[in-house]
């Protein structure tokens, strides 16, 4: 069980924040997100790593791929501190979105197949490429 302390360590910096931006309503794999952050996906799985073991993450193994999401109990929390005390870079984010917007439309044809069942609570489409 996940404490208001862990939640806020784990968020409380701006690279994890960026990630759980993203991963708020779509599941994404470590090298989309390292694709849309322009960071290495050393590092980005680091941060994904912290997320996760805090609690945040819900993931799907899909081939040798996992998809992370944040846990749904956290998704309007997070949606309420980002509109309440506003991000540390809505310039960054803001970039952030545009890029993954980019990359979600080229899914189909690059190396990730996609997410089952972590698919987007504002979407209901999946890849004809997603595992089962």
């Amino acid at each position: 069980m996940i404490n208001s302390v862990t939640f806020c360590r784990s968020i409380g910096d701006a690279t994890r924040w960026r990630i759980a931006m993203l991963v708020r309503d779509e599941a994404l794999c470590v090298c989309e997100l390292a694709d849309i952050l322009r960071m290495p996906q050393s590092s980005v799985s680091s941060h994904v790593q912290i997320l996760r073991k805090a609690g945040l993450l819900e993931s799907e193994r899909c081939g040798k791929w996992t998809y992370f999401r944040i846990q749904p109990r956290f998704r309007k929390l997070l949606s309420t501190l980002a509109a309440s005390l506003g991000s540390p870079s809505q310039k960054t984010e803001a970039a952030d979105l545009k890029r993954a917007v980019t990359r979600m439309e080229k899914r189909a044809s690059s190396c990730c197949p996609g997410s089952v069942k972590l698919i987007s609570s504002t979407s209901s489409k999946v890849s004809t490429r997603c595992c089962s």
